[in-house]
């Protein structure tokens, strides 16, 4: 899981690119975008097909190496979803059930912000190996991203860690860096909940744009400084997963 206290934090694009990382590192990846209401992983990696459907589910969309899945294949992009949780719940009960995901090492899941519905229903209904909590250094997403840490501790998810996003800018021009943010405040909640830290990801025009144009950073230009932060990410996602027993 993917998760975040707050909106607008940069979950998505650290989910698409943790996917993106972890499939360049061998792995066979699925990404289901969890975030019934602002589904943008469609936009951020540029499809615009609908899944193949039948009788016995549907076949996830397959971009860059990645299977993937969102409610945003099946709607207009103007369409507002104005749901009520039970719907929400049950698009999740769908998207876990009659999607063919077989054949992955991983599954990555973009949750909507908050600690709600969507990911109350996903931790009861399947095994869930850990979450990383995606903040910026903000005070009020620092205060979010420490309740968000606190809701996995309650329903029994490990958190691999804490992963700061918009953690500083480099000039392009002079190359000095400037915390836009602050700084530092997600080491801050990973030390005082005795989680790792998984790194910084920086403020930067290229990672903005690679969402934008459905060609994320680490596909654009997976030998960059910009993708060495998530790849460095993957790293860490990585080790987690292959330190836990085999499954039965």
């Amino acid at each position: 899981m993917v998760a975040s206290g707050k909106g607008g934090v940069g979950k998505s694009t650290v989910a698409v690119n943790l996917a993106l990382a972890l499939a360049h590192q061998g792995k066979k990846v699925g990404l289901l975008d969890a975030d019934i209401y602002g589904p943008s992983v469609p936009t951020m990696l540029g499809v615009t097909e609908h899944p193949n459907t039948d009788e016995t589910g549907a076949d996830p969309v397959e971009r860059y190496g990645l299977k993937v899945m969102s409610i945003g294949f099946f709607l207009d992009p103007k369409q507002p979803v104005i749901w009520r949780g039970p719907m929400v719940m049950k698009a999740i009960d769908q998207f876990l059930g009659d999607v063919h995901w077989s054949g992955l090492d991983v599954l990555v899941v973009d949750l909507p912000p908050g600690t709600g519905d969507a990911q109350l229903s996903l931790v009861q209904k399947v095994p869930v190996d850990g979450a990383v909590v995606v903040t910026t250094p903000s005070d009020v997403a620092l205060i979010d991203a420490q309740r968000a840490v606190g809701m996995f501790a309650q329903v029994k998810v490990p958190v691999i860690g804490v992963v700061e996003n918009m953690s500083y800018f480099v000039c392009p021009h002079c190359g000095q860096t400037t915390d836009v943010f602050s700084r530092g405040g997600g080491k801050a909640i990973a030390d005082s909940s005795k989680t790792p830290f998984l790194g910084e990801i920086p403020l930067d025009p290229g990672i903005r744009a690679g969402g934008d144009k459905g060609e994320p950073v680490v596909q654009a230009d997976p030998d960059g400084p910009q993708a060495e932060a998530f790849l460095a990410l993957a790293r860490g996602v990585a080790d987690f997963l292959d330190a836990l027993p085999a499954a039965s």
